[in-house]
């Protein structure tokens, strides 16, 4: 999606890497300074000194990529509401993240969930699982959330592979120096930017439209159209059985399993609480990420809904086959300079919290489960 931007939004968007790299500076002197004799725990657990704060907007911001947003709000142009359900599900298992599992993570003192199989099971599993994560993380994970990058990177005219090796050089720079303590405190400011950047779109794009009651208005003329969705699928996060792609049975009892081995047991999200200076503190972080991913629905998702109404009145324009654009039309159509910036920040805060935390969690397995192992005898440094 080609787009020429002013020049205030273009000095947002660097400002933005300039505020990220200085605070990745600091939290590599942190850890510089610091006279741990564990050094691995400094560098890959953050010293296991964090509090609640910043705990629970690294583990909201790390699974909030770019991918995410777009995706929410292409739902919410093509009326899939229950996806939805998948954000408040989060709500729900971060509370079981806390109060049940961070107790056992917390008191055995592992770096890894494949370690903590080791203590539970056998060296067998452990070996499984890691190979298994490792591979997923690069395959899927870091492949996909570069992709997505370098499609925001578009915006700016520049070439895919261009933006793609920025993405991976920026993020990749703060987080080998700095650890999981730039990672997280990376995190909590690129939090607060992308939320600010996607409430920004929101209220824009419903200012825009003229207003809820315009919106839905609009939504319930257009549903009188052949192929255009009825009023009430726009709003209704539950589907009969017979729904091919969202009956509630399979939200209601099979998305919980999802939930729960995401939330729960995946290296990528658990190794922020592993951070925690206590349980009561990582408890508290879980419950706080747990707010905060009631958010999407609101500011993901919304936008999807409040973009298709503006195609509906010819304000907006995007191609009907692929909704997953909504809300990047919203960004490069209707935000005033400055505003634009700032989405478009918020986007790049989003992949990069993802990516720095895949980044991260790959080489904790790789280092603590396999090179620790091969070498036993390997200092800390």
């Amino acid at each position: 999606m080609q787009n020429n931007l002013a020049t205030a939004d273009i000095i947002i968007v660097l400002a933005y890497f300039g505020v990220v790299l200085m605070i990745a500076r600091w939290a590599t002197l942190r850890r510089k300074h610091s006279h741990n004799e564990k050094a691995s725990a400094d560098y890959f657990l953050s010293g296991q000194s964090e509090g609640w704060f910043v705990i629970g907007a690294a583990l909201f911001a790390s699974n909030v990529g770019s991918e995410i947003i777009l995706g929410l709000a292409g739902s919410g142009a093509r009326a899939d509401m229950p996806n939805a359900q998948f954000e408040i599900l989060a709500s729900l298992v971060l509370i079981v993240l806390g109060w049940v599992f961070v107790p056992f993570y917390l008191k055995t003192g592992v770096y890894t969930m494949p370690q903590f199989l080791e203590l539970r099971y056998s060296s067998a599993a452990r070996n499984y699982l890691s190979v298994v994560s490792i591979l997923a993380y690069v395959l899927t994970k870091i492949s996909l959330i570069i992709f997505s990058g370098a499609m925001i990177f578009d915006m700016f005219g520049i070439p895919f592979w261009t933006g793609a090796i920025i993405i991976v050089l920026s993020t990749g720079f703060y987080t080998v120096l700095g650890g999981l303590t730039a990672v997280i405190y990376t995190d909590l400011i690129q939090t607060f930017i992308l939320l600010a950047g996607t409430i920004a779109v929101t209220l824009v794009g419903l200012n825009q439209l003229g207003g809820w009651q315009e919106m839905t208005a609009t939504i319930a003329t257009a549903s009188g159209t052949p192929g255009h969705p009825p009023l009430s699928q726009f709003f209704n996060m539950w589907r009969p059985v017979s729904d091919t792609s969202y009956p509630w049975t399979g939200m209601l009892f099979g998305a919980p399993i999802l939930g729960v081995w995401y939330w729960c047991t995946d290296q990528f999200i658990v190794q922020k609480v592993l951070s925690a200076r206590n349980i009561s503190e990582a408890r508290r972080g879980s419950l706080f990420a747990g707010f905060l991913k009631l958010l999407p629905v609101f500011i993901f998702l919304l936008p999807g809904i409040i973009a298709y109404a503006l195609m509906q009145k010819g304000l907006l324009t995007y191609s009907a086959e692929n909704p997953d654009q909504a809300m990047a039309a919203m960004i490069t159509t209707l935000l005033p300079v400055g505003l634009k910036g700032l989405a478009i920040a918020a986007l790049l805060a989003a992949l990069m919290c993802s990516l720095s935390s895949a980044f991260n969690s790959s080489s904790t397995l790789f280092t603590i489960d396999f090179y620790k192992r091969w070498r036993p005898s390997a200092s800390e440094k």
